[in-house]
């Protein structure tokens, strides 16, 4: 794991309650593509449920990370594609099954119009540091 240095609160900025304002470290970056609510075999997992659909994700973006040799623990930046904001505590109740509250990455949420499907009620990315 990389050593991340995390600042909730820079000065001048009020405090972050449930992402890190800034994570930095140094050395190998990971992308990890936006990742959606689909089983190994590609279909949809949870039609019309947000819950079911954010516990996929983050089951596919753990799958994603662990083949860069990568944990949630190296994840530095989630972002957040909702068709609905109020998908968020759903996403949020999926992210706390695989991140500490006390080791939150840097995050940004955006409702969207659409996704690649309609079915789709969310989308997330990862970036994450590896050591060198």
């Amino acid at each position: 794991m990389a050593e991340l240095t995390r600042i909730s609160a820079p000065d001048g900025v009020a405090p972050a309650a449930a992402y890190t304002h800034v994570v930095m470290g140094t050395g190998r970056f990971v992308a990890v593509s936006g990742q959606l609510a689909l089983d190994e075999d590609g279909k949809l997992v949870g039609e019309g449920d947000p819950a079911a659909q954010a516990r996929q994700i983050f089951e596919n973006l753990r799958r994603c990370l662990a083949a860069a040799g990568a944990t949630f623990d190296d994840v530095v930046k989630l972002t957040f594609f909702v068709t609905d904001m109020a998908y968020m505590p759903a996403v949020r109740a999926a992210r706390d099954e695989h991140i500490s509250p006390g080791r939150l990455p840097a995050a940004s949420a955006v409702q969207v119009a659409a996704l690649v499907n309609p079915d789709f009620l969310m989308e997330i990315e990862a970036f994450a540091l590896l050591p060198e």
